[in-house]
């Protein structure tokens, strides 16, 4: 199966958690859950259109500690599908009325992924139309056809043969040193959106993100243009992307992406728990007001976006949260309901960390081998080292803060780095071994010391 897909087709939820399978390790539980997710969102596209509009997303909470795979898992999902994806913090966000993002904001946030996801996917299907185009452009720009007028046949045909010889030279390369001069459009000077300290919209205020804002204006100034001078290559480029936004109806784009987002969408909201303390203290006192702003929007309301009303009630919502102070049902009532699916995620032992540092396609030990084979040094890591660094990454978990499988970034961070360093200089064609021996000595000292481990791992 290919990494995406675009459309409303999906795999089976077998398929599905394979698929997952290939990224994430463990965490079956959750796997299962998201996969039958999206597996009914197609069911529902299979419906009568008067039943398929009563059917709802089964919204989900993650309940976890950081590091376990929940954003993962949904980033995965939403890549297996082409789906536009967004992830929010619940934190983040603040009541109506205080200074903060309002919950609105990330609809508006996921139509402008949307926007952009089907774009690329426009542009690729264009791309050799405007390759095409852009190669004749730069032709032009170094053989002008007016340098052709009113000349003979033969002037003619000479001409053309020229310019196939320079379209060898430029797919060779040997033009690249070559200058030219193109037009390049401009809009009028910048406007800047004055909003209220801490970016947040005042009360009142419509909503809409100023960034928005700021583009709306300055669609409204004239453009103009300007002869800029620049190698061919540059100029390619910058011919290639024009030539891409003009052979793309960027009305269908829009009318497509709303519709994906409307069908397709995904939002992840982390730290939800941040937001369920029941506490009534002063500085909780936006918490209750920003579930109740969320409300709306999870169970669909019509959200105004500069593309147009965005309607939410078959967006899928996955929360998740560590809980460890709060949980679940302190969430209000209202919210709760809408989130009927929960799932804790296990917490990761060194037997899932050995298999998240060798399996995944994506794997810790597969991307430092890349890295370092660029600076053609071939770093073999044995199956003990990968074993001990397992165990100090658990270790170290244990004895401090649980962060599960980001631990690894750190704990590889410390034993590869002087290699990482020197392997431009120094360790230039050389096959590096690294065992258990080698682990421990970069470590060893580092876990004893649990103050220093705090700092350094």
């Amino acid at each position: 199966m290919s990494s995406s897909k675009t459309g409303f087709e999906t795999d089976t939820p077998q398929q599905i958690v394979k698929n997952l399978d290939s990224y994430i390790i463990g965490q079956s539980d959750a796997k299962r859950s998201v996969a039958i997710a999206l597996r009914n969102r197609w069911r529902r596209m299979q419906l009568p259109n008067d039943l398929r509009n009563e059917v709802t997303p089964k919204n989900i909470i993650l309940i976890g500690s950081t590091g376990v795979g929940k954003t993962e898992i949904a980033r995965r999902l939403a890549q297996l599908t082409g789906s536009p994806f967004i992830k929010v913090e619940a934190s983040k966000f603040t009541e109506v009325g205080y200074v903060g993002r309002d919950v609105e904001s990330m609809i508006r946030d996921l139509i402008e992924i949307g926007k952009n996801l089907v774009r690329e996917e426009y542009e690729e299907k264009v791309q050799e139309e405007a390759k095409q185009n852009a190669e004749e452009k730069v032709i032009d720009l170094l053989l002008p056809a007016s340098d052709i007028l009113n000349q003979s046949d033969e002037d003619h045909n000479r001409f053309e043969r020229t310019r196939e010889r320079f379209k060898k030279m430029l797919k060779d390369g040997e033009l690249d040193e070559r200058e030219v001069a193109i037009e390049i459009e401009e809009r009028g000077a910048n406007i800047e959106i004055l909003s209220p300290i801490g970016g947040g919209m005042g009360p009142g205020m419509d909503p809409v993100d100023s960034s928005n804002l700021k583009e709306l204006f300055s669609n409204l100034m004239p453009t103009k243009k300007r002869t800029r001078k620049m190698k061919v290559p540059e100029a390619y480029q910058h011919l290639l992307q024009e030539e891409s936004q003009n052979l793309i109806d960027m009305d269908i784009v829009i009318d497509e992406a709303v519709k994906r987002v409307e069908e397709q969408g995904i939002i992840f909201i982390d730290e939800i728990d941040k937001i369920a303390s029941k506490e009534k203290a002063n500085t909780d006192i936006s918490r209750e007001g920003v579930q109740r702003d969320l409300l709306p929007i999870v169970e669909g309301s019509s959200v105004t976006t500069k593309y147009g009303i965005i309607q939410t009630d078959h967006i899928l919502f996955i929360a998740a949260g560590a809980f460890h102070i709060s949980k679940p049902s302190d969430l209000i009532p209202e919210l709760q309901g809408r989130f009927p699916i929960r799932v804790e995620l296990n917490s990761l032992t060194a037997e899932d960390f050995v298999k998240i540092l060798t399996e995944p396609q994506n794997a810790l030990i597969t991307q430092y081998r890349a890295l370092l084979e660029t600076e053609d040094v071939d770093l073999i890591i044995t199956d003990s080292a990968i074993q001990a660094i397992a165990e100090i990454a658990t270790e170290v978990n244990h004895k401090t803060e649980d962060i599960g499988a980001r631990r690894l970034h750190t704990v590889l961070e410390q034993v590869l780095g002087s290699i990482m360093f020197d392997a431009p200089d120094q360790l230039k064609s050389k096959e590096i071994v690294i065992d258990e021996t080698y682990v421990k000595e970069k470590l060893d000292n580092i876990v004893q010391d649990e103050d220093l481990s705090r700092y350094v791992l």
